[in-house]
């Protein structure tokens, strides 16, 4: 196996644990289980009859009538690059990141901590609209040209954080099942990242073999032909880390530009909020940062590896 592919396979087996560790302090753990409640309550508060019309907008692209055209699009994307394969490896990360969620939910249901207007049902987590948004960016960001997959991969964060923070405010679940979701989706991107690093060093192995016992010594300058024996440039491009992590900088930097504003027009309303909802605020910039950060980071590794 890759020293990348085995990279990819650690990347996954972390989430996997941080995955198992979500699960029982959100359920096991008091203060984090008051915690929990406290962020959802923050978000609540924020209810408002013209906020509610345009949050069920955002949420609702990841209801499944809306999903799976949704889903077409990392599909198109890799389609219009001629990759076949990459393709169906997307396709099956959606599949098997959305199906993971909906066996884990009735397996590990337990009760929350009330909150009014809550999830009514204890089998939320890990959130299914999370697990759709983070899993169909992180597809975007495998499936996207090499050269343009730093910024589909803040564009995509940003994305996933609108639907998020939407259903969040609406209470359809908690900030944990949020967390859940990302880690389920980041897990299978990860392993499938690993199966195909894996399938390309064969495949280039074998290529390199077979033009050593029968070609012609010279073709092995051909730049086209090197290329089609090494697939692999369907997921590098010879970025600078600093290149590759400019896009999601301009993204932080331009929320908190926003979150400026609306302190500038509205300075005692927003620290009023802040100070009366201190866990939301935590919660909203923990969602916030972990799609960024998760999305980036697989960015990062497909092209620095």
């Amino acid at each position: 196996m890759p020293r990348r592919a085995r990279i990819a396979l650690i990347g996954a087996t972390a989430a996997v644990a941080m995955l198992a560790v979500t699960w029982w302090v959100s359920r096991h753990v008091a203060p984090f289980r008051a915690a929990d409640g406290s962020m959802l309550s923050g978000f609540e508060a924020l209810q408002r009859p013209g906020v509610n019309g345009l949050t069920n907008f955002i949420a609702a692209l990841c209801d499944p009538q809306q999903y799976v055209f949704l889903a077409m699009v990392p599909v198109l994307m890799a389609l219009l690059r001629r990759r076949a394969w990459l393709a169906v490896v997307v396709l099956l990360v959606i599949f098997a990141a959305n199906e993971t969620t909906q066996l884990l939910k009735p397996l590990l249901a337990a009760p929350r901590v009330p909150v009014p207007g809550g999830p009514s049902t204890d089998a939320s987590w890990p959130s299914g609209h999370a697990t759709a948004a983070m899993s169909l960016a992180l597809c975007c960001v495998i499936a996207a040209p090499p050269r343009w997959r730093s910024w589909v991969a803040a564009v995509m964060a940003a994305f996933t954080v609108a639907v998020c923070w939407s259903f969040l405010e609406l209470g359809w679940h908690y900030p944990s099942d949020v967390f859940g979701g990302f880690l389920v989706a980041t897990a299978w991107a990860l392993v499938a990242v690993a199966v195909v690093w894996t399938a390309q060093e064969r495949a280039t192995r074998r290529a390199g073999e077979g033009a050593g016992a029968g070609s012609r010594p010279d073709r092995c300058d051909d730049p086209s032909a090197l290329r089609r024996r090494d697939p692999s440039g369907a997921l590098r491009a010879d970025l600078s880390v600093a290149q590759a992590v400019t896009p999601s900088l301009a993204l932080t930097a331009a929320a908190l530009a926003f979150a400026m504003l609306v302190l500038a027009l509205r300075p005692d309303l927003v620290i009023g909020y802040a100070l009366d909802h201190e866990t939301f605020v935590a919660g909203a910039a923990a969602i916030g940062t972990l799609a960024l950060t998760i999305a980036t980071g697989l960015s990062l590794i497909l092209q620095r590896t």
